[in-house]
C-alpha cells in the first residue's frame, strides 16, 4: 500500500518538517520524515523550524506490510 502522492510543498512561517510530514501522509509512518529528509538533501541543517518558503519535496511512501499472524493449530 503507497502512503500520500508526491509533491512539492512550500513551508509555511514556523512550521516543522515533521508536522509537515504527518498531515501530508495522514497517518504515523514508521520512517516517514527520515524518508523525506533522505529524498531532500541538505534540509536537516536548517534547523527544525524551517524557514518561510522552504521547498520540500514529499515523495510516495511504501507502508509497511503488517506480519501475518502464525496460527499454531487450526
Amino acid at each position: 500500500m503507497t502512503v500520500g502522492s508526491a509533491v512539492f510543498y512550500h513551508s509555511k512561517d514556523g512550521e516543522t518538517l515533521d508536522e509537515i510530514v504527518w498531515r501530508h501522509y495522514s497517518a504515523e509512518i514508521r520512517g516517514a520524515v527520515e524518508t523525506v529528509i533522505g529524498a531532500n538533501p541538505g534540509i536537516a541543517a536548517l534547523g527544525p523550524i524551517l524557514p518561510l518558503g522552504t521547498r520540500i519535496f514529499l515523495p510516495v511512501i511504501e507502508a509497511p506490510k503488517e506480519a501475518e499472524s502464525l496460527r499454531l493449530w487450526d
